[in-house]
Parts: structure tokens; C-alpha cells; sequence
């Protein structure tokens, strides 16, 4: 069974920053390219970055572009997203999906981990 386990977000100053981490089992995690999305509040599912299985290739969205990094441990079956000069308009839930063709809405996600960036 494919799991997906989100975690390190929390209540964050503008300008601040999380670690943002995704514990991936039944799967082969090392060949497959992944993805962190996030989902505002009343908004849709927003695609933030994608990181190709060698880990070598990274692929950013224009509103976070130089300022969050993601990252993958193929030995520790482990997707990372570090999250710097955190904005308001950053505040979302957000999910590590396994990248495919699909919609994001139909790409298989955990349950996410919420950051709120608030003075």
C-alpha cells in the first residue's frame, strides 16, 4: 500500500522558515518523481515544486521560485521541502504527491502537514 506521511509544519512569522518533511512507503521511492502541492485556504490544489528520482533536476512555481528548496533521501525513502522568506499568502496545507500525468486532484497524497505564516 503506497503511504505518504507529511510532516514539520507549524505557525511561522512572516520572513521565517520550515522544513517541511514526507516519509514515503510501499513504493518504489528512489524511481519515482515527486512533488509537494499545497491547498490555500478556499482555494484549489496549487503545484509548488517537483524533484525528478535521481534527485539531480528540480522544478520550482514562479511564487516560490529562490525561496523554498526541495530535496529527496532516495536511501532514507524521504522528500523534503525547505521553506525560507516565508509570506502570508504561503499559509496552506500542504501535501507530498507522486509526480504523474494525472490532474494534482487525482495524484495520491498524504494527509499534509499545515503552515500558517502569521505576526
Amino acid at each position: 500500500e503506497v503511504q505518504l506521511v507529511e510532516s514539520g509544519g507549524g505557525l511561522v512569522q512572516p520572513g521565517g522558515s520550515l522544513r517541511l518533511s514526507c516519509a514515503a512507503s510501499g513504493f518504489s521511492f528512489s524511481s519515482k518523481d515527486m512533488n509537494w502541492v499545497r491547498q490555500g485556504p478556499g482555494k484549489g490544489l496549487e503545484w509548488v515544486a517537483t524533484i525528478f528520482s535521481s534527485g539531480e533536476s528540480t522544478l520550482y512555481a514562479d511564487s516560490v521560485k529562490g525561496r523554498f528548496a526541495i530535496s529527496r533521501d532516495n536511501a532514507k525513502n524521504t522528500l523534503f521541502l525547505q521553506l525560507n522568506s516565508l509570506k502570508t499568502e504561503d499559509t496552506a496545507m500542504y501535501y507530498c504527491t507522486i509526480h504523474t500525468a494525472e490532474p494534482l486532484e487525482s495524484q495520491i497524497r498524504g494527509q499534509g502537514t499545515q503552515v500558517t505564516v502569521s505576526s
